[in-house]
C-alpha cells in the first residue's frame, strides 16, 4: 500500500489533472485508489471541486474533501477571515492511514504550493507528507519563473528529508515558446532525474476514454505510463 502526496509549485499548475492521471492509470492496473483533498479553496458550497474532476476523469469512488473555503486564500487564511475551523492535520493523517489499509494507492492533493499554510501553527502539505512518510509528486509550470519556483520547492523537500516521487509538467502548452522549451532541461537538472511526465494543457476537459490515453502517454513508467522523457526532451529542444 502506498501514499503519494501531489503537491505543486504554485496554484493553477495542474495538480488535480495530474492526480487524476495517476489515479486512472492505477485503476487500469486493477489497483484500488482513494483520493483525499484536505482543503478546497476558491469555491462556494455546491460547486464542483477538484475531487469532482478526479471522479469524472478517473472514475475513483473513494474520495474525501475535508474542508471547503470560498475565499481565494490559503486554507489557514480563509479559515481566519471567515471565523471557521482550520483543517485538522491530525484528522487528515488518521484518515489517510485508515484508507491505506484498504487501498493500494492513496493520493493526497495539496492546495496551492508545497508550503501553503493549513492552520495557525503553520502546518503545510509538506508536514503532512512527512507525518505519513509519503512520497511527493511535484507538479510544475514551464513558463517564466517556473525554474525558480521548482528550485525552491525541491529545496524545501530536501530540507525536510522528503522523498521526491518525480517532477511532472502539469500544463504543457500546445505551442511552447523558447522559455518553455528551455526550461525543460533546467527542470530536469534541478530534480537530478528525467521528467516523470508532461500532460497537455486542457487535458482536464477531455472525456474519460481520451483522458486515459493522454494520461498513459503523459506519465512515465514509475507512474504507470509510457512517457519517454528522452524523446520528449529531443522533441522540445
Amino acid at each position: 500500500m502506498s501514499i503519494v502526496v501531489v503537491a505543486g509549485t504554485d496554484s493553477g499548475v495542474g495538480k488535480t489533472v495530474v492526480a487524476a492521471a495517476v489515479a486512472v492509470l492505477a485503476r487500469g492496473r486493477g489497483a484500488s485508489v482513494a483520493v483525499v483533498k484536505p482543503a478546497q479553496t476558491c469555491l462556494a458550497p455546491g460547486e464542483a471541486g477538484d475531487v469532482d474532476l478526479i471522479i469524472r476523469l478517473a472514475g475513483v469512488t473513494t474520495t474525501f474533501e475535508l474542508c471547503r473555503f470560498a475565499e481565494p486564500l490559503s486554507p489557514a487564511a480563509a479559515a481566519r477571515v471567515t471565523g471557521t475551523p482550520t483543517v485538522s492535520m491530525v484528522d487528515v493523517v488518521r484518515l489517510v492511514r485508515e484508507l491505506r489499509e484498504s487501498n493500494r494507492l492513496v493520493l493526497v492533493e495539496g492546495t496551492g504550493g508545497l508550503l501553503e499554510r493549513y492552520d495557525e501553527d503553520g502546518a503545510t502539505i509538506a508536514d503532512l507528507a512527512r507525518s505519513l512518510s509519503a512520497q511527493v509528486l511535484v507538479v510544475v509550470r514551464t513558463g517564466r519563473g517556473s525554474v525558480n519556483q521548482a528550485a525552491l520547492t525541491l529545496e524545501a523537500l530536501a530540507h525536510r528529508g522528503l522523498d521526491l516521487a518525480g517532477l511532472v509538467i502539469g500544463r504543457w502548452p500546445d505551442e511552447p515558446g523558447v522559455v518553455e522549451r528551455s526550461n525543460v532541461a533546467d527542470l530536469e537538472m534541478l530534480a537530478a532525474r528525467p521528467l516523470a511526465g508532461a500532460l497537455p494543457d486542457g487535458a482536464g476537459g477531455l472525456g474519460k476514454e481520451a483522458f486515459t490515453q493522454v494520461a498513459r502517454h503523459g506519465l512515465g513508467a514509475t507512474l504507470g505510463g509510457v512517457f519517454d522523457p528522452a524523446a520528449f526532451r529531443q522533441q522540445v529542444l
